[in-house]
């Protein structure tokens, strides 16, 4: 069975991070998410920072929501894949990341989302199964592996995380498992776009 170049191309994967509260700890995540993701030939990376993106909650057309959608709506739409960063707050997700997700629909269909968390004894695992049922009302596909960092504050030293083993290892299962996702869902959007 030969293999087209369009289905090698590399995944447009957009990396949301997810946090926007007042002293965060998710950009130390994100770049070393971010180095291990542009490591890779079979990924292209562009990154939404949820507290770059200015959405007001009402979900109202305003002025201010149009120009705010136009700096992360093309990044959305323009991605094969997901990786969404989120912290656990209050035994869920923030509240900003759910606003950027509501604020878009078909942006998130049929595509692939691997998700990241981080937190105190529980790693955000809370989050991320909260989000897989958000996620899933989007028809988009969540990948069962996961990266999670329990205690994350204790676990990096001046941006570097300390023992990179597991960590390396579940990225690269979660970012080969998106890459295979990516590519199936993309040739199928491709050859039959997704409907409901």
């Amino acid at each position: 069975m030969e293999i087209t170049e369009a289905a090698e191309a590399p995944l447009a994967v957009t990396l949301v991070v997810g946090s926007n509260r007042h002293g965060r700890f998710g950009p130390v995540v994100a770049d070393w998410l971010l180095d291990r993701m542009r490591d890779r030939d079979d990924l292209a990376v562009e990154v939404v920072d949820v507290a770059d993106a200015h959405l007001p909650t009402t979900l109202a057309p305003t002025p201010e929501a149009t120009t705010a959608l136009s700096a992360v709506t093309p990044k959305l739409a323009a991605a094969d894949a997901f990786v969404v960063l989120t912290p656990e707050y209050n035994h869920s997700y923030p509240a900003g990341l759910k606003n950027l997700i509501d604020w878009h629909y078909t942006e998130w269909r049929a595509k692939p989302v691997a998700l990241v968390s981080y937190g105190g004894v529980s790693g955000g695992l809370r989050a991320v199964e909260h989000l897989r049922h958000v996620f899933a009302e989007l028809h988009a596909v969540s990948l069962r592996d996961t990266v999670s960092f329990h205690n994350a504050g204790s676990s990096f030293d001046g941006g570097r995380l300390k023992d990179p083993t597991a960590a390396d290892a579940a990225a690269k299962v979660m970012l080969d498992q998106l890459v295979w996702w990516g590519r199936g869902l993309r040739e199928a959007r491709e050859k039959r776009p997704y409907g409901r």
